[in-house]
């Protein structure tokens, strides 16, 4: 018998994180190398999207 629930979303949030920080990390790099071809802003939306999402789904985790 288990006796540490396992969160379902885990798997999901760490693939959606990986997949985030590499976009972030790219539209970085090319706000450094070429400002005109950057999409920050894009990338930090997606960051703060990303967040909210895993703290949310986190606390319902929580919440069981």
């Amino acid at each position: 018998m288990k006796t540490i629930l396992e969160n379902k979303y885990s798997y999901a949030q760490q693939l959606i994180i990986a997949l985030v920080s590499s976009f972030f990390g790219y539209h970085l790099y090319q706000e450094i190398v070429n400002p005109e071809k950057s999409q920050l802003t894009l990338g930090i939306l997606l960051v703060a999207l990303t967040y909210f999402l895993i703290n949310r789904y986190r606390a319902e985790k929580m919440k069981l």
